[in-house]
């Protein structure tokens, strides 16, 4: 397993409609766990491959709760229901947020590193790296859709969340 090099905005291989995956082996596999190591070496929830620099349709998610790495290949969104607007940013375009609409809920199918179909109904949060990921297969960024883009703060600039505040101050 390896660390790749994240491709930057504005790389061209990051507006192609990536290839779909028709083998599913040995060489998947390491790219499957080459983007998890990625992805968790950048502190990010997602990957997808254009943004390795490779045109393939495979993302790996990971968005810290029970479904902990979810990997799929050749993974299509096929019902959005309900609407969010929330910030996002993306590795790929270090620096920048912006506050993307986006379906609430989706059910995504694809397949797994062995090629055998797999589904996600997903809500919230996952429901919307799936989307973003998915957009980053089709050529697609996060900028292109936001209804504003500003610069990204660093966490010690956010402001505290209340509930954690009072948390602490209980104990």
């Amino acid at each position: 397993m390896s660390i790749r090099l994240i491709v930057k905005h504005p790389d061209p291989v990051l507006r192609e409609r990536a290839q779909e995956v028709t083998k599913f082996n040995a060489n998947l596999h390491k790219l499957l766990d080459d983007m998890a190591d990625t992805m968790y070496d950048a502190d990010g929830v997602g990957l997808a491959a254009p943004q390795i620099g490779i045109s393939k349709r495979v993302i790996v998610v990971d968005v810290g709760d029970e479904h902990e790495l979810i990997e799929m290949v050749n993974p299509e969104i096929v019902l959005t229901e309900g609407e969010q607007l929330g910030p996002e940013g993306c590795l790929s375009i270090p620096g920048l947020q912006g506050d993307v609409k986006r379906a609430n809920r989706t059910v995504i199918q694809g397949q797994d590193r062995h090629g055998k179909p797999i589904q996600y109904d997903s809500t919230e949060f996952l429901s919307r790296a799936f989307q973003h990921e998915i957009d980053h297969l089709n050529g697609v960024l996060f900028i292109d859709m936001a209804e504003s883009v500003y610069e990204a703060r660093k966490p010690e600039e956010q402001e505290p969340d209340k509930d954690q505040d009072q948390e602490q101050d209980g104990d």
